[in-house]
This record gives structure tokens, C-alpha cells and sequence, in this order.
């Protein structure tokens, strides 16, 4: 606080008189005003790029008063609130994860609870023959029993976040190697439908896909916020948390139950988007050093990465790929740019 000296009458003492405080919005409420705009920026850039109407016709068509709604309402608005949502699935599975398990490579993607549900949707249509919601529903399966293993295999009186990386990764493996399987088995035609399941994709999806995942983050964002203090207690240790009143593994346990349902809930309607649940909470803290968990920027950061993914790979390449393979080529390099950091580190230390 800023004080200034008033010059006193003759007789009388000098007294401080107090400016008023100006105070600075905290740096995340900057970063999430920030994303959100960025959102909008990027939602707005997906309803209308590489297209003939103006602003004013899209926002007639948004208002039930264009001519245009078979193009906003039914391809470009239900792709942009699915990617949205996805977003925000992903990035709070990530951010999730690797609080929990106080490890930077703890994401659902890179310890094979995404491939899980990759292998699983691949063997009901590649197998099966099954398409549509049973093949949504296999994949949230093959995510529920993919984190499972992990933890039942990882667990040795309590889950270390080193040993549940590494069993992770060892289940990521043996997925993909499932997955390769398949491929080396089954039909083109049948690949060409499953390969959504392998790399993520949008597409252009019905309304009963948005509604449902906009169902299922309805009932697990509130969960979060639940667990978001006894989280922040964890940070501090086990001992410390117990001594606060909470119980260390249960917590985790919990955490890690909502980080799965999130990653497979994102991954159930667009597939395992690669490295979002990755590099979203490490980007979110980067900008908001001060954040803690981060939640809500990391939400919003995951948000950004799938919709500008599915931008790229749609009007800015020579020919349209799948938001997946765009948000591969981005993870990949910061992928091995944290393996040879703490290479590096491990030198030094």
C-alpha cells in the first residue's frame, strides 16, 4: 500500500494519509478470461470458415432466422460444441492424472486407458460387427477395465505414481499391439470404419452425440469440484492429509475413477484425440504458475488444442485429416522434449 505525507498545520503532527489499494485480478482469472475468448474466437472461426455467409447471416441463422441452417445446425455447430466438450473432458482427465500421481507423463493417452477404450470399440465393430452407441459403450468399457488393470497391477499396499506410470505404459503397449492385430486381420473396408478408434476424429456428429457427452460432463464436472479441495490436500502428502481428515488412498482413488470416466466419456464419441489430456495441464500451468490444480484452465487449454486441431486438419492442409493426427504432430515433440529434460535432470542430479 502507497501511503503519502500531508504537510501538518504549525503546531500539529505530520499524519500518512492512505491511497486507495488498486488490486490486480489474480493471474488464472487473466488466463481463463483470456482461453475463454480464445473459444470463442476459435468457435465462431469453426461455424464460419471456408464459407460464403457473413457474420450477420450466421448470426441470423444462430437466431432461427437464416437460410443456412442445414450447414450451421447440422455440420458445423454440433462439430465445434462436440469438440468443445472433448475438450474438456481430456484436459481435465490430464490435469486429474497428473496431480494425482505427481507425474508429468500420467495421462490417459500415454498409460493406455485411451487405448483401452481404442481396442475395445476396434474388436466391436472389427469383431463384433456392431456400430453406433454399442460401439460408444465398448469403448467406455475397454477405458474402465484398461484403468483397472492398471491400478490392480500398479497396487502394492497403496499406488505410487512411478509404478502406476510404469505398468501404464506396459498396458499401452499391449494395447496397441492388440490393435495391430486387428488391422493385420480384418477387412479394408471394416479398418476404414474403425480407424476413428485409432487416431480421433470429430466428424461431423449427430446432436444425440453432443447431448449425451454434454449429459455425462453434467454429472462429472460437479464431481470434480467435490474433489478438488481433498485433492489440493493431497498435494501436501499423505501425512499431511491424513492429518487433515482425508483418507489418501480413497482420495486418489476417487480422483483417478472421475479422470477415467472422463477420458472415456471423450473418448466414446471421438476417439483417443492423442496427447490433449497430455499437454493441456502443463501449458495451463506454464501461463498460471500460481494456479494449483488448474482445473479450469486446463479445461479451457484442452478446449483450444481440439478446436484448433480440427481447424488445421480441415481447411489448412492440403487435404482434411483427423483432429487426432493434428494434435499427434503437436504432443510428439513436447513428448520427447519432457523425456530428454528430465534425461537431463537425472544426469545432473
Amino acid at each position: 500500500m502507497t501511503t503519502t505525507l500531508t504537510t501538518p498545520p504549525p503546531g500539529r503532527a505530520a499524519t500518512t494519509v492512505p491511497r486507495p489499494v488498486r488490486l490486480r485480478p489474480p493471474r488464472s482469472r487473466v488466463l481463463v478470461a483470456v482461453l475463454s475468448v480464445l473459444v470463442l474466437v476459435l468457435a465462431w472461426s469453426g461455424l464460419t470458415t471456408d464459407t460464403d455467409m457473413s457474420a450477420v447471416e450466421v448470426l441470423r441463422t444462430l437466431a432461427g432466422q437464416g437460410d443456412e441452417e442445414f450447414t450451421i445446425f447440422r455440420l458445423r455447430l454440433p462439430r465445434v460444441a462436440l469438440g468443445a466438450a472433448v475438450g474438456v473432458a481430456f484436459g481435465l482427465a490430464g490435469a486429474i492424472f497428473q496431480s494425482v500421481l505427481r507425474n508429468p507423463l500420467a495421462s490417459p493417452d500415454i498409460l493406455g486407458v485411451s487405448g483401452g477404450a481404442s481396442l475395445a470399440a476396434a474388436t466391436a465393430i472389427l469383431v463384433g460387427g456392431l456400430s453406433g452407441a454399442a460401439v460408444s459403450a465398448a469403448a467406455l468399457t475397454g477405458a474402465f477395465a484398461a484403468a483397472i488393470a492398471i491400478y490392480v497391477l500398479a497396487w502394492r499396499s497403496g499406488v505410487s505414481g512411478y509404478r502406476f506410470v510404469l505398468v501404464g505404459v506396459g498396458v499401452a503397449f499391449l494395447v496397441q499391439s492388440g490393435l495391430a492385430y486387428l488391422v493385420s486381420r480384418a477387412d479394408v473396408s471394416d479398418v476404414r470404419d474403425a480407424l476413428i478408434w485409432m487416431v480421433g476424429s470429430i466428424g461431423t456428429p449427430p446432436w444425440s452425440d453432443v447431448a449425451t457427452l454434454a449429459a455425462a460432463l453434467a454429472v462429472l464436472l460437479p464431481a470434480v469440484w467435490a474433489v478438488a479441495g481433498p485433492l489440493r490436500i493431497l498435494q501436501l502428502g499423505d501425512d499431511t492429509a491424513g492429518g487433515l481428515g482425508v483418507r489418501p488412498e480413497i482420495g486418489r482413488l476417487l480422483a483417478l475413477a472421475l479422470a477415467v470416466a472422463l477420458a472415456a466419456a471423450g473418448t466414446a464419441f471421438a476417439g483417443p484425440v492423442a496427447f490433449v489430456a497430455f499437454v493441456s495441464a502443463p501449458i495451463a500451468r506454464r501461463l498460471a504458475p500460481t494456479a494449483g490444480l488448474a482445473l479450469v484452465p486446463s479445461a479451457l487449454v484442452g478446449v483450444v488444442l481440439v478446436l484448433a486441431a480440427d481447424l488445421v486438419g480441415q481447411y489448412l492442409l492440403p487435404m482434411a485429416v483427423p483432429v487426432g493426427i493434428v494434435t499427434g504432430v503437436v504432443g510428439a515433440p513436447y513428448l520427447l522434449w519432457l523425456l530428454a529434460a528430465d534425461n537431463r535432470r537425472g544426469k545432473s542430479a
